[in-house]
């Protein structure tokens, strides 16, 4: 099948104006203003997209896609994710993580289900490793999996400065990251290490430490909740200020039971206004995942459960901080694609997969194609997974 967007507007994430775009055989096969195939006499389906923003499908690079949460108990397991779940907010591509419960949750299950999502239309890739240590790895070794398995590309998320944590040592983390640049270099992957970032006294310390005394480049790690608290967010800048990239979470603010918390457009303004590069944050979901709210007797207050929808949310939200929508996409699509090494995603350019994002006028999810496929339809998934129910 292929496919001709007629007239969109196109940020790809950098503004390139009205122009159609050609997708043939799951990828971008061109980019320009008034293409016409349609004497050639092939199957071709075209879309007029007038008033309608062309964006690249988002990049979750942090999605418990098997579940999260237990904190509180087995009942407060989440769910796996299902494809509309992630389709309809505009997502094309995920990163699965194990999250807080290496025990009753398994690499096996991630790879598994990733392969899945895979194989049902979108792109899906994980992590190794544990928040706890010993970390957690498919074969034995964390650098082994991200050799030899496809879908591994890094190392994650590994708990720092969090009651919850196995409180690694600096010689750990060294050790860890060594392995995970290691597996990098040897399979031509990124080698990411993910460090989910508690409110804990330690903050940025021991990463800080790693980067002085060792010869470990800065783009192998990846903190995440960096905004959580408004001490953890100003480390975290300097360690942008040192080169470093660092991962919010989408919906992490206080109306969302984050107390203290640092919102994703204060956060990106004050980066901004702190000379912090755009080029430096990223901005994930933590979707599916869950946390535990107790009182001071140990009690479970509430529960929140984190959405990807709340990328889609954060993308509108940041324009509406007052930046421009090729800026606003940057986190969310390009960064991460680079952060990653994901040489065919984040950009609407010839060559690369055919992941689009159609936003309306109100810059609403209206449309989402993954690798050439069109997966949702006016806000609503026209495929759905193998088991969910069919509307």
């Amino acid at each position: 099948m292929i496919l001709l967007l007629k007239n969109g507007e196109i940020y790809a994430p950098d503004y390139v104006g009205i122009a159609d775009v050609l997708v043939l055989n799951g990828q971008i096969a061109a980019v320009e203003r008034g293409i016409d195939i349609t004497c050639t006499g092939l199957d071709i389906e075209v879309r007029n997209l007038r008033g309608m923003r062309l964006v690249p499908g988002f990049i979750d690079n942090h999605v418990h896609i098997i579940g999260g949460g237990g904190e509180a108990g087995f009942y407060s397991r989440t769910p796996e994710v299902t494809l509309s779940s992630v389709t309809e907010c505009g997502i094309t591509t995920v990163l699965g993580v194990l999250g807080t419960d290496g025990t009753t949750r398994h690499m096996e299950t991630l790879l598994a289900k990733a392969k899945g999502l895979t194989q049902e239309g979108i792109t899906a890739y994980i992590y190794t490793g544990s928040y706890e240590l010993p970390l957690i790895s498919l074969t034995g070794s964390t650098r082994r999996d991200i050799v030899l398995v496809e879908e591994v590309i890094g190392t994650g998320e590994v708990a720092v400065s969090d009651h919850r944590s196995s409180v690694p040592t600096v010689e750990e983390l060294t050790r860890i990251a060594s392995d995970t640049r290691l597996g990098g270099m040897l399979s031509g992957k990124a080698g990411v290490l993910n460090l989910h970032m508690g409110s804990g006294k330690e903050g940025f310390s021991s990463i800080l430490k790693v980067l002085k005394d060792t010869e470990i480049p800065i783009r192998h790690f990846l903190p995440t909740h960096v905004t959580r608290c408004r001490d953890l967010f100003e480390q975290s800048k300097i360690f942008a200020t040192l080169g470093g990239t660092i991962d919010m979470t989408a919906g992490m603010n206080e109306a969302g039971g984050f107390a203290g918390a640092v919102s994703v457009p204060d956060a990106v303004n004050l980066c901004l206004e702190n000379g912090i590069a755009i080029d430096n944050i990223t901005i994930s979901s933590d979707g599916n995942g869950s946390m535990a709210l107790f009182d001071k007797t140990g009690r479970v207050e509430r529960l929140i459960v984190t959405k990807l929808s709340g990328l889609r949310r954060e993308v509108k939200s940041l324009v509406a901080s007052g930046l421009d929508l090729s800026m606003a996409l940057k986190p969310f699509t390009s960064n991460v694609a680079r952060v990653f090494g994901f040489a065919k995603k984040g950009r609407i350019e010839v060559g690369r997969d055919a992941d689009i994002t159609i936003l309306d006028g109100d810059m609403n999810v209206d449309s989402v194609i993954a690798r050439g496929v069109t997966m949702v339809e006016s806000g609503k998934a026209v495929v759905r997974g193998t088991f969910e129910e069919q509307r």
